[in-house]
């Protein structure tokens, strides 16, 4: 299959359309896990349908001080990592064709979820990202859209955007691709040294202890559950041995400085320790949310969440990010 290489708008109009069309949006710079995107593309697009991946590095999306002049550039590579994961054309369009007229006078406002978290970090980020993607959305007129849950506060807000402003695509969130060492693959992770991605290893470390505090307490409050707080109980745990630690196990699991706290704990250990690495890692923030407003729960909270980091290391700002669900819904 040749993979087409458009410029404008104009040429992927032209194409004759069949089946659905599956749109993967990037800024370039491909790696496995924009691969892995295209791939599942393909899947959901079927062999009658055609996949189309954007490379755009979208000035709106920003601020002063970061790394537009130095964000990879390699359409050459882009183009064949696309080929071979599956896509039908690749749009890549100058700035001049998203944006004819220049910088937009109006745009789409992220609202109060785009202030929080990234959008505190970054002014203006999300507004310029939701712009484009707008924008992109238009162009390419696509059936359904993929991004990736590793930019989980990106992916909310366009999941939003779609709803609130009636926009008829379906949006698909495909999980996040990890290195060998779990550290969550970013076209950044390029400008990482030796050293540096050493220390940048603690953002997965961090949300892996989450994760792991987690599932145990889950799975001792499953226990607890499973033995009737009676004398029969007692005797159940003294015939299995281990009356006194199955005792504690069902004190931690009960006890309220579980949940969310205790997972914030684990993750900012490991967090707190890389502060002390050579070169240290620079915490931005660390957050337990929930996924459909980007705020912070609370240790009652039930239902699915999201436990997300963001540091810089070096001069290379990384983020990343780990699905959990807590209570009854697990």
């Amino acid at each position: 299959m040749t993979t087409a290489l458009l410029s404008t708008a104009g040429e992927l109009h032209a194409r004759v359309r069949r089946g659905r069309r599956a749109v993967v949006m990037t800024m370039g710079a491909l790696h496995e896990g924009h691969a892995t995107l295209i791939r599942t593309a393909r899947e959901i697009a079927g062999p009658d349908g055609e996949v189309v991946v954007t490379v755009f590095v979208n000035p709106l999306q920003f601020g002063a001080g970061e790394d537009l002049d130095r964000y990879p550039r390699t359409l050459d590579a882009d183009l064949k990592i696309a080929a071979q994961a599956g896509a039908d054309a690749v749009f890549a369009p100058s700035v001049d064709e998203v944006y004819p007229g220049g910088d937009p006078q109006v745009r789409i406002t992220a609202g109060p979820m785009g202030e929080r978290l990234e959008g505190g970090s970054r002014p203006g980020h999300f507004d310029g990202m939701l712009t484009v993607v707008a924008k992109l959305l238009h162009l390419t007129r696509p059936d359904v859209a993929l991004y990736g849950q590793k930019d989980a506060q990106q992916l909310a807000l366009i999941r939003r955007m779609v709803r609130d402003l009636n926009f008829g695509v379906e949006i698909v969130g495909v999980p996040t691709v990890r290195e060998e060492d779990g550290l969550a693959l970013s076209s950044r992770n390029r400008y990482l040294s030796p050293d540096e991605r050493r220390t940048a290893l603690a953002l997965s470390r961090a949300l892996f202890a989450g994760r792991d505090r987690h599932a145990a307490q889950e799975a001792l409050r499953a226990r607890a559950r499973e033995v009737p707080s009676t004398h029969a109980r007692a005797e159940a745990l003294s015939a299995l041995g281990e009356s006194r630690a199955a005792a504690d196990a069902h004190a931690v699991a009960t006890a309220s400085p579980g949940g969310p706290a205790a997972v914030r704990a684990a993750a900012r250990q490991v967090l707190d320790e890389a502060a002390r690495f050579a070169p240290p890692l620079e915490l931005d923030y660390l957050a337990l949310v929930d996924p459909s407003d980007f705020t912070e729960i609370g240790d009652d909270f039930t239902g699915e969440a999201v436990l997300a980091v963001a540091a810089r290391v070096g001069t290379t700002r990384l983020i990343d990010n780990l699905p959990l669900t807590f209570g009854a819904a697990s």
